[in-house]
Parts: structure tokens; sequence; C-alpha cells
């Protein structure tokens, strides 16, 4: 679950897993195990890597 959280940088598109209504969101920072999203329908959001992994979206 956190090797590929820690593969995460600024730019990349993401989802939650848990949160689908969510949106794509893109990653604001990844530092120290505190990933900030900033999350189309749900706005910033400051996830603990620890208990969620994002997936990566490639198709935008």
């Amino acid at each position: 679950m956190k090797e590929l959280n820690s593969l995460l940088e600024p730019g990349m598109l993401v989802r939650h897993p848990e949160q689908p209504d969510w949106g794509t969101g893109q990653v604001q920072s990844n530092i120290g195990g505190r990933i900030t999203v900033n999350f189309r329908e749900q706005g910033k959001v400051v996830l603990d890597s620890a208990r969620v992994s994002l997936l990566p979206v490639h198709d935008g």
C-alpha cells in the first residue's frame, strides 16, 4: 500500500478507492506520508498514506 503512494508526485492524477464520488484528484504534495490531493468534487484533502492507497489515473 505505502509503496505505491510513495511514487505519487505533484501533478499526477489519482482516485480515492473508497470515495468514487470525489472524482479525479490531482496530487499537490507528498511529504512524510501525508498526501495532499485536490479532488474535482471534494476539494483539497490531506490523506495519510498508511491508511489509504490511492489509485493512479492514466486517462485523465
